[in-house]
C-alpha cells in the first residue's frame, strides 16, 4: 500500500474511526495497554491514530505517539487536551519507516492495528527494533491472515480493496517476524472471533 493511499484512506476514516474500527479493535487495545502498564517506562506508540489508547495508560507511563495521518493526529491532540493527559510526552507526524528517534530510546514499542496499514512493514519493524532498548519489547495487536475458514475467505475477497479500506486484509504474520534480534515471547488470539492477534516480541539483550 502506498503512503498516499494510507493518508487519503485515513483522512476519510478519521471522522468515524472511533465508532467503527475503534470498536472492533477495542479488545486488542485494552489487552496491549494493560500489558504495557505492567512494564512501565518510556513507550512509543506507532500509529497512535485518534489516540483511543492514550487514556488507558497509567499516569507514570511516559508515552510518545506518532502517526502519518494529520487528520488522525489532530483528533489525538484534541483528546489529550480535553482529558488533561499529562503523561503524553509528545504526538508527532512521522513516517514509521524512518523514525526520527535515536537508537535504543524506548523500553516498549506498541504497534496496535497499524502493521497491516503501513507501506513496507518489514522496514517499519526494522525501525522499531532499532529504537527499542536491548531487552525491550514490541507489543503488537493486529489482524493476520487466516489459512482456512470463513475469516480466510473474507480476507481473500477483501484483499483487492486494500487501498480503499486502508489495510491489507490478507496480511501475513511473517512480515513482522523477520528481525533476527526480535523473538516471540507471547502470542494469543483475541476477540472478536479470534480475528485479531496479540503478539509480544523481545529484543535480544
Amino acid at each position: 500500500m502506498e503512503l498516499k493511499s494510507v493518508e487519503s484512506s485515513y483522512a476519510r476514516w478519521a471522522p468515524i474511526y472511533d465508532r467503527t474500527f475503534g470498536v472492533l479493535t477495542n479488545a486488542g487495545r485494552r489487552r496491549a495497554v494493560a500489558y504495557i502498564n505492567d512494564r512501565g517506562g518510556q513507550i512509543l506508540e506507532v500509529g497512535v491514530g485518534t489516540g483511543l489508547a492514550l487514556p488507558l495508560y497509567r499516569g507514570e507511563v511516559q508515552v510518545t505517539g506518532i502517526d502519518f495521518s494529520a487528520d488522525m493526529l489532530a483528533k489525538a491532540e484534541d483528546r489529550v487536551q480535553e482529558m488533561g493527559l499529562r503523561n503524553i510526552a509528545g504526538l508527532r507526524r512521522m513516517d514509521a519507516r524512518a523514525l526520527d528517534f535515536p537508537d535504543a530510546a524506548f523500553d516498549t514499542v506498541a504497534a496496535m492495528h497499524v502493521l497491516s496499514v503501513v507501506p513496507e512493514p518489514e522496514q517499519v519493524m526494522a525501525e522499531i527494533a532499532r529504537v527499542l532498548k536491548p531487552g525491550g519489547q514490541v507489543v503488537i495487536t493486529n489482524h493476520f491472515r487466516h489459512e482456512r475458514g470463513l475469516l480466510a475467505f473474507l480476507a481473500r475477497v477483501s484483499a483487492p480493496f486494500s487501498d480503499v479500506l486502508g489495510w491489507h486484509s490478507d496480511f501475513d504474520v511473517g512480515a513482522v517476524l523477520k528481525q533476527d534480534n526480535l523473538k516471540i515471547t507471547d502470542r494469543k488470539s483475541l476477540p472478536p472471533l479470534g480475528m485479531m492477534t496479540f503478539l509480544v516480541l523481545e529484543k535480544a539483550a
